[in-house]
């Protein structure tokens, strides 16, 4: 036991909370503390002994956690007196902010985009990226021979050489279009949805990308019409937007919609980045062609509805007041921290 004594002496005589770890170390150590190799020996001692040395180990095993805990009581006690006397504290000045991550802006576009179309009876549906030459072009009403479909325009998958079955030839989606004939072939008017998601055409510059996003919305009843179609798209922009955007409809041609419209937006981009100029073009619009409905299997004699497609990027554009589309792609985090 006199070995454990002293090591009772060199705790109360530690000079650093670093010396006393080493003297804990020294005693409690699982493998070689003084009082565990201590307690291991009880084993080989006659029973009558085992119980006297038990009771005495117990005690300087007591002895010694209260001295390690009172002398770091008082390296403890040392180091609060030396803050409050010694340095300087205001415990009024603010601290630091904390920094913190946030969406990106085109996902959180993107939820705010389902949160107002949800508000007007919409519902979310989904559709994949790589889409069939059927549901990309054919169904919509878009001619064999159309320029949409040309390999300068559109991103066309290898293995399609030789298949003629529209069914089986793929690209990556030039829009997300595809989405509302796989929703309107399984399921029976009267319906309103919203889908977005990435889209990709071979176009690049201030106010293109070969890959971005696009939200589309269809509605479809009986009695529905373009003006239907204007309330819906005005309500939207000025929610996601702001109420004092400025923006135009004009007529269109798309092979999908007929009447078809562009809806332009003002913004503050730069004209010699741009061949827009001062108004943006968002997306296009408008009635659901018959030959689309009935791609579908509902009757366009009984049933009618719109359309519309719109560029999740350009509205972010005029809403902060972006003037390269590109921006949103750099990674910049100067240029994300800002919103």
């Amino acid at each position: 036991m006199s070995d454990l004594s002293s090591y009772e002496a060199k705790i109360r005589a530690a000079a650093s909370p670093a010396e006393l770890d080493v003297l804990e170390l020294d005693v409690f150590s699982r493998k070689h503390g003084a009082l565990t190799l201590a307690l291991k020996d009880l084993a080989t001692l006659p029973a009558a002994e085992k119980v006297k040395k038990g009771q005495e180990l117990n005690h300087w095993k007591t002895v010694l956690t209260d001295a390690l805990t009172e002398r770091r009581r008082t390296f403890t006690a040392q180091s609060v007196g030396t803050l409050a006397s010694e340095d300087k504290l205001d415990v009024t000045l603010e601290l630091p902010p904390r920094p913190r991550g946030h969406l990106h802006l085109i996902p959180e576009f993107i939820r705010q985009v389902d949160d107002v179309f949800a508000r007007m009876g919409f519902q979310f549906v989904d559709g994949p990226e790589v889409e069939s030459e059927k549901y990309n072009f054919n169904d919509l009403n878009i001619p064999e021979h159309h320029p949409a479909r040309d390999s300068q325009d559109t991103f066309w998958l290898m293995g399609n050489e030789g298949e003629t079955d529209p069914a089986k030839r793929f690209v990556l989606r030039t829009h997300t279009s595809g989405v509302q004939i796989r929703y309107a072939s399984t399921h029976k008017p009267p319906f309103r949805i919203i889908y977005h998601g990435k889209t990709y055409r071979k176009d690049s510059d201030a106010t293109h990308s070969p890959m971005f996003h696009q939200f589309e919305g269809m509605m479809v009843g009986k009695d529905v019409s373009l003006a239907n179609l204007k309330a819906v798209l005005v309500t939207a922009m000025r929610e996601l937007i702001g109420r004092d955007v400025e923006f135009r409809f004009r007529t269109g041609f798309f092979p999908f919609v007929e009447p078809g419209l562009e809806m332009d937006m003002m913004w503050q981009g730069d004209e010699s980045e741009s061949r827009e100029g001062k108004w943006l073009e968002m997306g296009g619009c408008g009635m659901v062609h018959p030959n689309v409905l009935k791609n579908c299997g509902i009757d366009p004699d009984e049933w009618q509805g719109f359309a519309f497609g719109f560029g999740v990027e350009r509205p972010l554009m005029i809403k902060h007041q972006i003037p390269d589309l590109r921006s949103f792609y750099h990674g910049d985090l100067r240029f994300l921290r800002q919103f």
